[in-house]
This record gives C-alpha cells, structure tokens and sequence, in this order.
C-alpha cells in the first residue's frame, strides 16, 4: 500500500499521494484547475520537450560549475526517462488550462524530474535536502523563459508529421491528376456552368492549394527556432550566468536535433507571442483550403444519380439509418468539421496573444493547447482523408462528358469564331428549347463541319478546345 507525504510550500502543508513523482506545486495546480479534462499527460509531446529542456539546462549548469556531476548525471537521466515517455500517466496531472503562465507545468515536470532523480540517487521520493525542484532541476531557469522554449520546440518537432501528411496528401492528388489528365468535364463558377476543363487540371489545383501551404508551414516554423532560454523572469537573465543562454542553447540543440536560436533580446521575446500568431495563422490557412476542398469533392460526389455525380467517393459506411442503400461523404464531413475546429482554435490564439501585458504573456497554456490541438487535428485527418477517401475516387467520365455536352459551356471557345453576341444568341436558343448547343450551331451553319468538330467532337479532345481557347 502507498502511503501518503506531507509536502509544504509557503501555503502550508498538504498530503500528497504515495504513488506518485509529483509534489505540493502540482497537488495545488490539480486542485485549482479542474476545468478543461485535458492534462499534461494527454500532451506528452510537450512534457518531452520540457524533458530536453530541464536535460540541456542541467548539462549546461554542470558546464559553467554550478551543478555537481552526480546531480546533474541524476537529472539527465529522469529526463531521459521523460523523453522515454516512462511513467507518463500517473505523473503529470496539471490541466492543460491554467493560471500562472505555465508555472504549474513548469513545476510538475520539476518536481517529476526531482523526485526520478532522486530514486537513481538512492534518495527517498521528496528528499528536497538532496535534490531540489527550485534550487537544482530548476536552476538558472524561470517558467517564463522554459515554458515558451519547450512550447517552440514542441510546435517544431511537431512540423514534421504535419509536413509529412500534407506531402502524402499533395501526391494523392497529384495521381489523380495525371491519372485524368484528359477526362472533359464541366468547369463552373458561382454553382453555374462557365468553361471546359479536365479533371486533371480540378485534381491539380487541389495538389498544388496544399503544396503552397507546405511552402508557407515551412516559413512560419523557422519563427519558432528563437528561443528565450537564459533570459529568466523577464528577460534580464537575473540569477542567470552570462555565458548560460549559450551554452543551454547549444546543449538543447543537440538534445532535440534542431538547431535553435539565441533571441537577440531576451525582453522583447519573453513577451512577445507573434510567432505563435503567425504560425497558427498557417493552421487556420491549411484548414480553410482543406475545408474548401471538401465542400468541392461533395458537391462532384452528390447525387448519385440526382446530383452532378461526376466523382465517386468511396463508400466507408452506410449513410442512414432510415434511408436504405444512402453513402454519405462522411470522410470530408468530418474534414470540414474539424477545419471549423482549427479556425476557431485560431482566433483562441489570437485573442491570447493580444492579452499580454508588460513583461509577459500568461495566456502561453491556452495558446499551446489550441496549436497542439490544430495540428493533431489537421496531422490525423489529413492522414485518414488520404487513405479514407482520395486514394479511393474514381471519375465517373461519361457523366463528366454527357454534362459537358448537354451545358453551354463550349459557348465560350464558339465565341472566339463568331463573336461574344451571336454564340449568347446560340446559347439562349439552345436553353430555351432544351437542346444541344451543337445542334443549333449546325442548324445556324455559323461554323465550316471542321470548325464543328473542333470545338464539340469527341475526336478533337482537349487539344482542339486548347486551340480554341488560344489567343
């Protein structure tokens, strides 16, 4: 049976369980900040980086002499425990929402390393006479230069899995192009029929709306690479020795394997969250196209048969619960869902950053939380979206061609040869009686039989239309 400790801080004592790494700081937070369901423990990517952090600042101390070897080896290695994500679960209880500025998290990845260190120590858990959260695991370090450095490191290292999905997505599309290259269909603007295309060039642009966003995640992540490690409370580096922000910037960078960046001033980059912005900005710009792009494939996929029906996507469950043999676009659905998701996360950013005051902002857990959530939301879906339903389309091509062929699009390359009033003459002509353009060109005789088939055969393809088009 675990039995219970008493810890105190400067409001008193309090019971601590036994079973637990954490101490009174963590107790305190879990109490007071019962309110979001999400804790530390969902994030462990963020409890990761704060491992490498309290690592770095540990090799960095025993470097510049103001840590012994045998703390600072006891240290690194809880840390490497952390990293491991070894005894996660039970330890890190703090909601992801909090008071304080991230101090609570702060503390409770303290106060874990501590007492992890402690036990490679051959010390009993909460033995501060040995270890100390504050004046050993937290040295030359404040909440407020270690909290928005592990929140950067965390974003980065989390790029790479979004960046991953974004490729995987991009190139099932671009097969799909090339696949279509050649399949006519109707191109529409404002719902309406406008002009010829191909569903290569419609599968294209979807490949190439994310291929820019790839571009733009990449920019607004090199952002995040300046770090505020060594500037302390507000940036003055009090309590902090001159050559620390150096030389834990060095040891971080080889922990992580990204090559962080020494702020150029600790003050202005304590307080300022612009990169957060920024880069939650390219968030909410991924899921606005994703979210664009699925209204696109369910408006190509409906019907069946009572709607455009150009595409199929596949089917991945039943649709209705009364209405037999109904597929539903499921898959975009809940893309454009948590697209809204992503957008609204990226106004809870905006308005947190805007809250700063002074020398510090103390909204950084809310904007943590929104960024981590966006980009597990849009990493996941845009995985399962791949899988689950691009990779799956098939083009229905005689439909995209019978609805070629019935509309009035091919109107506009006939302008080219008899001018803009006399194809809207033709096309009303058409639309009033039901009838096939075509016909009522032939009948017109507006056209030599070579010119016909250029703009309406099926023999001509795309190539003719291209001609048409061509200035």
């Amino acid at each position: 049976m675990f039995v219970e400790r008493i810890e105190s801080d400067l409001i008193g004592p309090l019971a601590i369980p036994g079973n637990v790494l954490y101490g009174v700081h963590t107790r305190r937070a879990e109490q007071n900040f019962d309110v979001s369901g999400l804790r530390l423990r969902d994030f462990p990517e963020l409890i990761q980086s704060m491992a490498m952090v309290k690592k770095a600042a540990g090799l960095a101390n025993m470097e510049l002499g103001l840590l012994s070897f045998e703390k600072a080896q006891a240290i690194s290695d809880a840390c490497d425990e952390l990293i491991g994500l070894r005894g996660i679960d039970e330890n890190f209880p703090v909601d992801m929402m909090q008071g304080g500025a991230g101090t609570s998290t702060n503390m409770n990845v303290n106060e874990v390393v501590t007492n992890l260190a402690l036990i490679k120590l051959g010390a009993a858990v909460g033995d501060y006479s040995r270890l100390h959260p504050n004046d050993d695991v937290n040295l030359s370090q404040s909440t407020n230069d270690v909290y928005p450095t592990a929140i950067r490191l965390t974003v980065l290292r989390a790029c790479e899995g979004l960046a991953s999905a974004q490729v995987g997505l991009r190139e099932a599309f671009r097969a799909k192009a090339l696949q279509h290259a050649n399949a006519l269909k109707v191109g529409r603007t404002q719902l309406q029929d406008a002009v010829p295309m191909t569903v290569g060039q419609e599968f294209g642009a979807f490949a190439e709306l994310i291929d820019e966003d790839i571009i733009q995640l990449q920019s607004a992540s090199r952002l995040l690479l300046e770090i505020n490690l060594g500037g302390s409370a507000i940036g003055t580096s009090i309590n902090v020795p001159r050559e620390f922000p150096g030389v834990v910037c060095r040891h971080l960078s080889q922990i992580s394997g990204i090559q962080l960046i020494a702020a150029r001033n600790f003050i202005e980059a304590t307080s300022d969250t612009g990169g957060f912005v920024s880069f939650s900005g390219i968030l909410k710009r991924i899921a606005v196209k994703l979210t664009k792009i699925c209204n696109d494939l369910r408006l190509l996929s409906s019907g069946p048969l009572g709607g455009f029906g150009e595409i199929r996507l596949p089917p991945v469950q039943a649709g209705s619960s009364i209405m037999p043999g109904k597929i539903n676009p499921v898959i975009p659905e809940m893309m454009n869902q948590l697209g809204f998701q992503v957008i609204g996360n990226d106004l809870t950013v905006t308005l947190a950053a805007s809250a700063g005051q002074l020398q510090l902002n103390a909204m950084e857990p809310v904007i943590v939380l929104n960024i981590l959530q966006s980009i597990r939301l849009l990493t996941r879906g845009m995985l399962i979206f791949k899988e689950r339903c691009i990779d799956g389309i098939e083009v229905d091509v005689d439909r995209c061609r019978a609805l070629l062929d019935q509309s009035l699009v091919l109107a506009t390359p006939l302008a080219k040869l008899i001018g803009y009033g006399k194809a809207a003459e033709l096309s009303k002509r058409a639309l009033a009686g039901k009838r096939n353009l075509r016909q009522v060109v032939e009948e017109e005789g507006v056209l030599l039989p070579d010119q016909i088939e250029q703009i309406f055969g099926n023999s001509a393809g795309f190539a003719g239309l291209l001609d048409a088009f061509s200035a």
